[in-house]
């Protein structure tokens, strides 16, 4: 009782809430990224982060968290009613819209209460709002019955004392009444859009940046307004900007809240380019609606997203492209891939973390996955290009003023081309490029920069093939490698990035650092265990570590370690590789062999590397053991499973006597074969496994030079800034 409530002031903290509000909170799957994953919920955790909505009743706060889920309407409407029943008594992430259709089919309350064992208290307040909706005559079904009531709503305080004493919090939800507690903020103030519930590719790195684009704007003497509904992260604690609204991220939900600041003070504009796909595609909307956009213009942010248009760019600017084309309909990129020729890939405009993006070998996996393609780009182009095998992958994040420049670092992906930068482990700064090509790559952010008139942050991806860069995609928004390039040259990009977008001058110069940092994906296939276990260009990790050294196998171990990979001092490695890998695993396994590591290896990649000593042949997974694994997963394979007279690959695995795993996918490979039971019960059993022959090279190369230094693991331990003194 001696503590003050920081939310009320003048009260202790031992004193009990009292609520005048509902809190729902709904978690995010990630089964648009698995979509092989059963989507059967139980008590094995899957999602990858939650939104949070609050109202003045149950039914309120609820439609306005699956508002906020940022997702597209689940397609039930053409369900049969035995699909639907299946939907409903199974735990699963569709359940409730299902029930919600259910509803609209006029199901009774009690018949859903009793498939799905869900209160009937619960299910009656979504009959309810679906009654709700036949009054108000939606024509949508019922995920968007409220949408006669989200306009002119008025804003109330989260004040945990249903108003019996002031409260000094600046945190704000909406609903439909008429008094208004949100008064607009006095003086200079700006608005930032966040990025929602944390999903795979749009994360807690967004959050970072709006965290910090608030402490920045505090420094200028300018009131932050923060619009999130991500109750995990930073930027909603009530502390963190001079206001708080915990909304969905929908236009109308915005617009709202643009139009109650917009009665009183100075609104400088908005910012949507920190807050990830979910902000930045609400630039244009909110553009059109006479709302100010601050930093990069919405002409501008539309070249660089749009692929149709950003190619013509490059073609103008002569910087190099993979040959492509673009379409919006399927027969025309059947055609163009025909021209093109295979490997290609497809890559959908105004998406984050390669959503629907695909490396297609041949025309039979083409036309399965370009349907996903055009669908997602929701009637933008679709771009196809040639996929540059072997090739080095790189990108810049840099700010710009409309003039001057401030390239933060040169990144490169250890990783080859092809690889979703978000999976990829990444070095700062490169490894292999040399001079000459590095500075053709900050050159051509310069022209892309100037060409696009960004103000605010650019990020670049580029590709690099026999010292040819190509450009690959720009992105005039917050990238997820802004927090790590921040922290590994200590400048606060974001602060740069304030500056221009306010209209002030930045410094034109490149940030070169003396030291190494290396970032490094973490992955859920431990949680996910019928997830596909390998990497393309669509994202899969759900976060990452980082890791600082003088040298880069410092750095490179301390990221693996801290996302919680076991670097092994020696032991044995089983290596089996897909066709075209085999004959680049010979180097690798000669230095894990002088560096005294047992080799296992399956008879195919086992007679590539004939010559190479200390290398045991095994058999590939017996069929016993293939059945197994196809029923039940979770059983365990003990000595009574396997064969008396020869180990199979599954077998040596389970029984601890494998250290590290590299095994490459097959390019084709998206079924439960071999290599998808090898990667399986890796991640089961923790046993680090290389999927990427790059990243293969680089890892023995690293332990090749420690080992032999006679050097231990010592790692260094130093403050940030004193790196490269």
């Amino acid at each position: 009782d001696k503590l003050r409530n920081p939310i009320i002031g003048n009260a202790s903290a031992s004193m009990e809430p009292t609520l005048d509000y509902i809190v729902v909170k709904i978690p995010r799957f990630p089964f648009d990224k698995f979509r092989e994953v059963s989507r059967k919920l139980g008590t094995q955790m899957k999602s990858t982060g939650e939104v949070m909505a609050i109202g003045r009743t149950f039914s309120e706060a609820l439609y306005k968290a699956l508002r906020g889920l940022d997702i597209k309407e689940p397609k039930l409407k053409n369900k049969t009613d035995v699909d639907l029943k299946r939907l409903i008594e199974e735990p699963n992430d569709l359940r409730i819209f299902a029930i919600l259709e259910a509803l609209n089919r006029n199901w009774s309350v009690e018949r859903i209460s009793k498939l799905s064992y869900i209160h009937k208290w619960f299910i009656q307040k979504l009959n309810e709002s679906v009654k709700l909706k036949e009054k108000a005559r939606v024509k949508d079904n019922a995920f968007t019955i409220l949408q006669a009531n989200r306009i002119n709503k008025v804003y109330k305080i989260v004040d945990s004392c249903a108003g019996e004493f002031e409260a000094r919090t600046p945190y704000f939800y909406s609903t439909n009444e008429t008094e208004n507690e949100a008064k607009p903020l006095d003086g200079k103030k700006v608005i930032i859009i966040g990025s929602g519930p944390i999903r795979i590719g749009q994360g807690i790195e967004f959050d970072y940046c709006c965290t910090q684009a608030a402490m920045s704007l505090k420094k200028r003497n300018i009131k932050s307004i923060m619009i999130n509904n991500n109750p995990e992260t930073l930027s909603t604690d009530f502390d963190s900007s001079d206001r708080l609204y915990f909304e969905p991220l929908t236009f109308e939900d915005v617009l709202n809240i643009v139009k109650n600041e917009k009665m009183g003070g100075n609104l400088l504009g908005v910012i949507v380019q920190l807050g990830g796909q979910t902000s930045i595609k609400l630039a244009n909307k909110l553009a059109n609606a006479g709302i100010k956009i601050l930093g990069t213009s919405v002409d501008s942010i539309d070249m660089a997203e749009d692929r149709d248009k950003f190619r013509e760019l490059m073609n103008r600017l002569n910087i190099p492209q993979p040959e492509s084309e673009t379409s919006i309909n399927k027969n025309e990129a059947i055609q163009i891939a025909k021209r093109i020729g295979y490997p290609i890939i497809i890559r959908p405009s105004y998406v984050i973390a390669g959503r629907g993006m695909r490396i297609v070998f041949s025309e039979e996996d083409f036309k399965k996955y370009i349907d996903e393609a055009v669908d997602v780009s929701e009637e933008k182009p679709v771009l196809i290009d040639k996929y540059l095998e072997n090739a080095y992958e790189c990108e810049v994040d840099a700010v710009s003023d409309g003039k001057n420049i401030f390239i933060g670092g040169v990144m490169e992906h250890i990783e080859y081309a092809g690889v979703h930068s978000g999976d990829a482990n990444i070095v700062l700064p490169t490894l292999n490029l040399n001079y000459k090509t590095v500075e053709k790559i900050k050159d051509y952010t310069r022209k892309i920069a100037r060409a696009l008139n960004v103000r605010g942050l650019l990020n670049i991806q580029f590709a690099v093939k026999d010292n040819v860069v190509y450009m690959i995609e720009a992105n005039p928004r917050a990238s997820r490698t802004i927090p790590f390039v921040s922290k590994a040259t200590d400048v606060n990009i974001i602060d740069l990035a304030m500056d221009a977008m306010l209209g002030k001058t930045i410094p034109d110069e490149d940030k070169n650092i003396l030291h190494y940092a290396v970032k490094s994906p973490v992955f859920p296939f431990s949680k996910l265990p019928e997830a596909i276990h390998s990497l393309g260009p669509e994202m899969k990790s759900t976060g990452e570590a980082m890791g600082l050294g003088t040298k880069f196998e410092t750095a490179y171990f301390k990221a693996l370690l801290s996302s919680g990979i076991k670097i092994p001092k020696g032991g044995s490695v089983l290596i089996t590789l897909n066709k075209g890998d085999k004959e680049k695993g010979i180097p690798i396994a000669e230095k894990l062999s002088k560096l005294g590591f047992k080799l296992y290896s399956t008879p195919g990649t086992g007679a590539v590397l004939r010559n190479v000593d200390n290398v045991i042949l095994v058999d590939k997974i017996q069929s016993k053991h293939r059945d197994i694994y196809q029923n039940n997963k979770s059983k365990e394979f003990k000595e009574s499973d396997e064969s008396k007279e020869s180990e199979d690959i599954l077998s040596i695995i389970s029984s601890g006597k494998v250290d590290l795993v590299i095994n490459t996918p097959a390019i084709d490979e998206n079924a439960i074969d071999d290599g998808y039971m090898i990667r399986y019960m890796s991640a089961k059993y923790g046993i680090p496994c290389i999927m990427n022959m790059r990243t293969a090279r680089e890892f023995v190369d690293a332990l090749e030079k420690y080992i032999l230094s006679g050097e231990t693991l010592n790692l260094e331990i130093k403050r940030s800034w004193k790196y490269g003194e």
